[in-house]
């Protein structure tokens, strides 16, 4: 079976929004208070990353973000947050120091958005896992519109070509306004709006008053 990977047009950036970068100084007291110290040098690291990170190539760029978000624990939504789907900020997957598939996607995307990627090379991509036999979400990179994506996945933690993820079947993507299914070739059908989507709606608007939720369970490696 022939994989189609189709685009849709970006989410918007939330850490820039057209309105400035963002303010670390201002989150970092309410971050610690709410998931600890360590949490406070994880976002330290994560702004350097995005500091120093503008001037390289795309793909070094990729890469550098990539890793930087695959340290961090892979746990599943119904034990840290008590929910069977939960959309973490990139703040709150930061300050618990893990989470699921969404929220590591989620916050590459928001990443390499910040270090000038631009919104319209990258997709969040829900696919079938087909080992795991499961629903998963991956960020695409398209280098160029006639191009296979690059696939940033925490499963599979090397950056790879699409046509080499014969393991992932893609099924819709979506960005700020619009939903697209992936089985129609070339684009995609356009079902709809994304606010169809509750779990990124809820998500744009717990990021745009930062309000940051408890998890249930410590995922801190040390005390």
């Amino acid at each position: 079976m022939k994989t189609v990977w189709f685009w849709a047009l970006g989410l918007p950036c939330l850490l820039l929004a057209g309105q400035g970068s963002f303010d670390f100084n201002a989150v970092k007291p309410q971050l610690i208070a709410t998931y600890g110290q360590a949490a406070g040098q994880r976002l330290e690291a994560w702004q350097a990353l995005l500091s120093e990170g503008k001037a390289r190539s795309d793909l070094d760029k990729l890469t550098a973000v990539n890793d930087f978000f695959n340290q961090l624990v892979f746990t599943d939504d119904s034990l840290l947050w008590g929910k069977r789907d939960y959309w973490a900020t990139p703040l709150e997957f930061i300050g618990v120091n893990g989470g699921d598939c969404e929220d590591f996607s989620i916050a590459k995307y928001f990443s390499l958005l910040e270090l000038g990627i631009p919104q319209d090379k990258m997709r969040l991509t829900y696919v079938k896992a087909l080992r795991l036999n499961q629903y998963h979400m991956v960020l695409a990179y398209y280098p160029r519109d006639d191009a296979y994506p690059l696939i940033l996945d925490n499963l599979d933690t090397d950056i790879k070509s699409a046509d080499r993820r014969s393991d992932l079947d893609p099924i819709y993507s979506f960005n700020g306004k619009r939903l697209w299914l992936s089985k129609e070739k070339g684009r995609g059908a356009l079902v709809g709006e994304s606010d169809r989507l509750k779990l990124w709606s809820e998500l744009n608007r717990r990021y745009r008053i930062q309000n940051f939720n408890r998890p249930l369970i410590s995922l801190e490696t040390s005390p």
